[in-house]
Parts: structure tokens; C-alpha cells; sequence
């Protein structure tokens, strides 16, 4: 059973989510935040296994959240929920240890299934929403320590990389390759040394950005 807890300020969102995980029986919603204030507080209390977030929050907004969690390295896995085509924000999300986003009038298998890549250490950065979240970026500041290209990545490295682009966890690209999970557990590890960086969702931008995959 994956547990997921609620972070959104609006009541009729909070019940919508939750009505629509509640038909899977794989899923529990454990708790619910209607703050970035309540949500800070809660989080490391239940420990859940994925936060869906919302980023437009009164007084304490979901990047808020996501920056005072990651420093406290009390962030779980989180997808970010929302209603804009707010792509500065998204990216600044996900810069911010998010794995992807989702927008709040998303289908229940959608929504279902991004829950289960994610409790699965995977992400939902997608290729396509990356590229058009990335277009922008000539006006925009990256966190990144250097945009210079990374210590060469393998063959192996890169088709990994490509996988890990594809939100595919550990354990599906292991299935996909044929290898033991703790091999590709050793690769994803060398990927982001080589290029520099803490978390999977922070290599797979930076290789669109370099232009790597």
C-alpha cells in the first residue's frame, strides 16, 4: 500500500484527489495539509511515501515547501499538482527535488500511475513536457554549479540516462536491460557523479539541457 498525503489549500481539490486515489486499492491517503506551514510540519510526522503538492499556496507556497524539506533532507518523493501552464514554476519545482508534475485535472489512471513510478523511485519528467519546460531557459537562471558538459558517460551511462528520462525506476530498467537492479543502481550512481549532480530528476534536466539525450 502506497501512502500519499494531500498539500493543497483548496478543500474541493483536496476531496477531488482524494476521491480519485480512494477507487485505487493500492493507494492510501494518510493525511492532508491545507498550508505549506502545516504541510513542513506534518510531512516528517507520517512519513509518507509520495506528497502531491500544490505551488500556488497562501503564505508558504509548494516551492517553499520543497526547498525547507530538501534542506532538512526530509523531502519524500513529491509530484507537484497544478492548474497553471506556469512553466518557470514548475521548473523551480522540480529544481527543488519534486520528480515531476501533474496537472489537477488529471484522469485517475494517469494520476494512479504516476503515484506508483514515483513510490517506485522513478520520475514523471517526460521527454516532451522537459523540452517545452526547457525552452525558455536562455532567460532563466539555473541553480546548476556548471553547465559545462559532464565526464563522458558510457554507452551504458547514456541509454540508462535515457531511461531515467523516461521516468522508468530502478527496477524497470533493470527489467528492460536484462541486468540486476543494484547494476543499474551502481550506473544511475556514476551518472551523477559525472555530471555534477544530487538526484536523478536534476541529471535528466541537465542532459536536455546540454543537449546529452
Amino acid at each position: 500500500m502506497i501512502k500519499v498525503m494531500l498539500v493543497d489549500d483548496q478543500n474541493l481539490v483536496r476531496k477531488g484527489v482524494r476521491s480519485l486515489l480512494e477507487l485505487s486499492e493500492e493507494i492510501d491517503v494518510i493525511a492532508e495539509a491545507a498550508d505549506g506551514v502545516e504541510a513542513v510540519r506534518m510531512i516528517p510526522e507520517v512519513k509518507p511515501d509520495v506528497v502531491l503538492l500544490d505551488m500556488r499556496m497562501p503564505e508558504m507556497n509548494g516551492l517553499d515547501v520543497l526547498q525547507h524539506l530538501s534542506a532538512e533532507k526530509a523531502l519524500p518523493p513529491t509530484i507537484i499538482l497544478t492548474t497553471f501552464d506556469d512553466d518557470e514554476l514548475v521548473l523551480a519545482g522540480i529544481r527543488s527535488g519534486a520528480r515531476g508534475y501533474l496537472l489537477k485535472d488529471v484522469a485517475l489512471a494517469e494520476l494512479v500511475d504516476a503515484v506508483q513510478t514515483v513510490a517506485e523511485g522513478g520520475s514523471i519528467v517526460k521527454p516532451a513536457v522537459t523540452q517545452r519546460l526547457l525552452k525558455g531557459l536562455g532567460k532563466m537562471q539555473t541553480d546548476f554549479s556548471s553547465l559545462d558538459r559532464p565526464d563522458p558517460l558510457t554507452d551504458r551511462e547514456t541509454e540508462i540516462l535515457r531511461l531515467m528520462a523516461g521516468g522508468y525506476s530502478n527496477k524497470e530498467i533493470a527489467n528492460s536491460l536484462g541486468v540486476a537492479e543494484g547494476t543499474v543502481k551502481n550506473h544511475v550512481s556514476n551518472i551523477l557523479s559525472k555530471m555534477g549532480v544530487r538526484d536523478r530528476t536534476r541529471a535528466v534536466l541537465k542532459a536536455f539541457e546540454l543537449g546529452l539525450i
